[in-house]
């Protein structure tokens, strides 16, 4: 979950089967973010390429975009039980019609032939109004980094709250019935796998997913040697671009 001021978000879990084929960063005002620089690396643990392995063609782009806000209430106030059921709902909610994107991201990547989403219903539907000819390639792959409701009796606070005490409790291990900490880290070791095989030509791809583990899969790109342009922020509609330049190595 996002959790800075009215662009609060929040992180679905990682549910369901792959649906389609496959092919830290630090975060900025949000004390939660931080965990990505004070956990220790998230790609610390994965192999590297091998210097034999052939490398994207010069010009080859990724765009890790963010999606829009979702059409939930932000910022109740609940006990642990109902940021739970809160959880829930908003991974189930569609996006906001009252939050269109940038026009210079839809300038961007709407004519794109190809865009990746993690087919919740907030990503798939921003990815269709930024790129409404592109063949959505939906997998569950790209999902959110989960979060665990903390049972802490008798405490309410609002859900951005919650959702900081929840990212910190999951890495430090608190993962009660969701996916782990290393569980998630080698799955952005996979997403970027699959990103970077759509785009070997030459070609760009965006992915329209999630906030943290968008960041996940940006500090894998850049440990292979992508070049980013922008910043994983806790914002809706955030888009950080990931290029392979001449001269760059894995």
């Amino acid at each position: 979950m996002d959790t800075h001021g009215p662009q609060t978000g929040f992180y679905g879990g990682f549910r369901g089967k792959r649906l389609a084929g496959r092919g830290g960063e630090q975060w900025r005002g949000n004390p939660a973010m931080a965990l990505c620089s004070n956990c220790g690396d998230l790609s610390a643990s994965m192999p590297q390429s091998p210097s034999h392995q052939r490398l994207p063609v010069a010009g080859a782009r990724i765009i890790l975009i963010r999606h829009g806000q979702p059409a939930i209430a932000l910022r109740p106030r609940t006990s642990h039980r109902e940021f739970h059921a809160y959880m829930d709902a908003y991974d189930a909610a569609g996006l906001d019609p009252a939050s269109p994107p940038p026009r210079e991201l839809t300038d961007l990547v709407g004519e794109l032939s190809h865009v990746f989403t993690s087919g919740k219903p907030r990503a798939d539907e921003s990815a269709r109004l930024l790129a409404p000819h592109a063949e959505l390639i939906i997998d569950p792959l790209f999902a959110e980094a989960p979060l665990a409701s903390p049972r802490i009796p008798l405490l309410r606070m609002t859900v951005a709250k919650w959702a900081v005490v929840a990212r910190i409790l999951w890495h430090l291990g608190y993962n009660r019935g969701i996916e782990n900490y290393p569980r998630a880290r080698a799955r952005a070791a996979e997403a970027a796998d699959v990103l970077t095989a759509r785009v070997m030509d030459g070609s760009a791809v965006a992915l329209v997913a999630h906030g943290y583990f968008n960041a996940m899969i940006g500090r894998q790109l850049r440990r292979r040697g992508w070049t980013r342009t922008g910043s994983h922020r806790v914002q809706y509609w955030n888009a950080v671009i990931y290029d392979w330049k001449k001269g760059n190595a894995s």
